[in-house]
């Protein structure tokens, strides 16, 4: 009997179901591999935005953490939202502990409305703990920022002079996200991917539409799901990316909410 393919999901659960863990979870189910989930923190949230956030303690996130990986052959996990110092330590132990295959970091520290969400401790932790053993790292551009301690790249020059910084970080491979240039005209959804190599630029079409909740969760949580399914990386970032512009192109298809709504995760099976 082949193996089945398993992705591991360590992030935060969105109550109303288009971020978080539970858009991890649905992106996996809906290309092709099995998820599992290790919680760092419940949200009362919906639509309309964050109303109250539970951390989970360290320990119990280390003790799901053990859970999981003493029993299920994970061979492609990705971090969500670590709040807490201590909990990006406990990953990042664990991940050294058991050392899946491919690891995807994705930085979420930025809101929407542009607050930083971590302590600089806990941005300190992520840099220096846990990206160093990242295989993938997928910031956007106010995460960017942080991460550097610089100026939010506002062009494509400037995206692509960010590159080798985020580079030097320590992570075997970035693809940066450029969906923070709308503001400046642009019609094309760009995002650069650095192998290593070389600087490969993707692109799609900008969509209209106010539903985007959850895309960041959504494309990090797509290439691990490859990944799992033996994807060669870039092969899994080109797919991933063609899925979140198909999962952004149908979001309207859905009504969930009054507010920012989320994208279709299963846009090609409904």
């Amino acid at each position: 009997m082949s193996s089945t393919p398993i992705a591991l999901t360590i992030a935060g659960s969105d109550s109303g179901g288009g971020a978080g863990i539970q858009a991890d979870l649905k992106t996996f189910s809906a290309l092709g591999a099995y998820g599992c989930s290790v919680i760092t923190a419940l949200t009362a949230q919906n639509t309309l935005g964050v109303q109250g956030i539970f951390d989970v303690p360290p320990a119990f996130v280390r003790e799901q953490l053990d859970s999981v990986f003493s029993d299920l052959n994970i061979s492609a996990a990705k971090v969500g939202m670590l709040s807490q110092p201590e909990v990006i330590d406990t990953v990042a132990c664990a991940v050294h502990d058991y050392q899946p295959e491919y690891l995807v970091v994705d930085p979420v520290m930025v809101a929407t409305s542009g607050d930083v969400l971590l302590q600089e401790a806990a941005i300190d932790n992520l840099r220096h703990q846990l990206i160093p053993k990242a295989t993938l790292i997928t910031p956007n551009l106010p995460e960017t920022a942080v991460l550097l301690n610089c100026p939010q790249p506002e062009s494509l020059a400037a995206m692509i002079a960010m590159i080798d910084p985020l580079m030097a970080l320590g992570a075997r491979a970035v693809l940066l996200k450029g969906g923070h240039l709308a503001s400046k005209g642009n019609h094309l959804a760009i995002d650069l991917f650095h192998d290593g190599t070389t600087v490969h630029q993707l692109t799609s079409p900008r969509v209209a539409t106010r539903n985007t909740h959850g895309t960041g969760c959504t494309l990090s949580s797509a290439v691990t799901a490859l990944l799992a399914r033996d994807y060669p990386l870039m092969d899994a970032v080109q797919c991933a990316k063609e899925y979140i512009a198909g999962a952004i192109a149908h979001a309207d298809h859905l009504n969930i909410g009054s507010g920012h709504g989320p994208v279709h995760h299963f846009y090609q099976t409904w």
